[in-house]
């Protein structure tokens, strides 16, 4: 059987067993399949600004579909978790520069009052922005791993099984990124950052 259109992927099937049995191939239901809701979880968990985790989605099954075809693959999950990460994060730059909002009156803005803390929260909304921009400078697999262990404060080893990874390399990551993180926020004049607990 020839593999799938590809524009037929790019148009999500709300049920996957149409896409299984338009693959023809019991490699996609055994293989592919069984993976379905742990990237879904993942997707919405560790990006939740990306509006359509079922693009992503089938957009990964098809990838995987031309790649085995190619040559076999060694971990299926391995390989979705991948694609489907890369997918996201290129759905959030796109969604980044096209997101431009216009505003037309500005005096319906909210305007910040003069109270006392006004400047500490100012200074803290800016340190917040300054770390959203260091962890976007970091690999993907270890800004991955840092926003699960710092921000979201996921144990260490529930982020190993999740990922597929062992304690050490997950400890490492984190290790890694906060150390990158902390000489971006040096840079530009943040000299501490007060981590989740």
């Amino acid at each position: 059987m020839p593999p799938p259109n590809p524009n037929s992927a790019l148009s999500p099937s709300p049920d996957l067993k149409d896409t299984a049995a338009a693959l023809g191939d019991a490699w996609f239901a055994e293989e592919v399949r069984p993976h379905e809701a742990a990237l879904r979880g993942h997707l919405r968990q560790a990006f939740p600004a990306v509006r359509d985790v079922d693009d992503i989605v089938q957009e990964s099954y098809l990838r995987a579909w031309k790649t085995r075809a190619a040559k076999p693959i060694k971990s299926v999950r391995a390989f979705l978790f991948t694609v489907a990460r890369r997918l996201a994060l290129n759905t959030l730059d796109r969604q980044k520069t096209a997101g431009t909002d216009f505003v037309g009156d500005m005096a319906s803005l909210p305007v910040l009052s003069d109270g006392p803390d006004v400047a500490e929260h100012v200074s803290r909304q800016e340190a917040l922005s300054l770390l959203v921009e260091a962890l976007a400078t970091l690999p993907p697999r270890c800004r991955e791993i840092t926003v699960f262990r710092k921000l979201k404060s996921i144990p260490q080893r529930e982020v190993a099984a999740q990922l597929g990874l062992s304690e050490k390399t997950v400890e490492e990551q984190v290790a890694r990124g906060m150390r990158r993180c902390q000489e971006y926020l040096r840079r530009r004049g943040i000299s501490r950052f007060e981590e989740k607990p």
